[in-house]
């Protein structure tokens, strides 16, 4: 499927991961800690061929100075952030800290998947430029 790349950036790549985290849902099932899925999709981006980074360290400054470190579970090809969860349900909090993640990375785009349940639960956090008026023209 063909998204505008202005509201939803690096949509192509989303899509191969979202593939990756239905497939490990699919044979892991859920009821395990989130490092066993997070290890898991390492497994799956490694055997299709797809770029990615696990526990990258991305330093933290306030007034230029280093304050901490983040610490996201995986960067998919340098473009997108992926944080794996086994929660009730991805709340506000979550999609917070996800926002925060991309500010800070300078990235784009972050997906929050969650295995919690037989069903994984997928959201997709952008930051994104408002779309022009041609591209709700293409849109229609």
């Amino acid at each position: 499927m063909s998204y505008p790349e202005q509201q939803y950036p690096h949509s192509q790549l989303t899509e191969q991961i979202i593939a990756s985290a239905y497939r490990v849902g699919g044979e892991l099932k859920n009821g395990l800690v989130e490092k066993i899925y997070e290890n898991a999709l390492c497994i799956d981006f490694a055997e299709q061929n797809i770029h990615f980074a696990q526990q990258n360290r991305y330093p933290v400054h306030y007034h230029e100075k280093l304050c901490g470190t983040l610490i996201p579970d995986l960067v998919v090809d340098e473009k997108v952030i992926v944080d794996t969860k086994v929660v009730k349900e991805i709340n506000s909090e979550h999609i917070s800290q996800m926002q925060s993640y991309l500010n800070i990375t300078g990235l784009k785009v972050g997906l929050i998947i969650n295995f919690k349940y037989a069903s994984v639960k997928i959201r997709r956090v952008a930051i994104t430029a408002p779309p022009t008026p041609t591209d709700q023209i293409n849109l229609a």
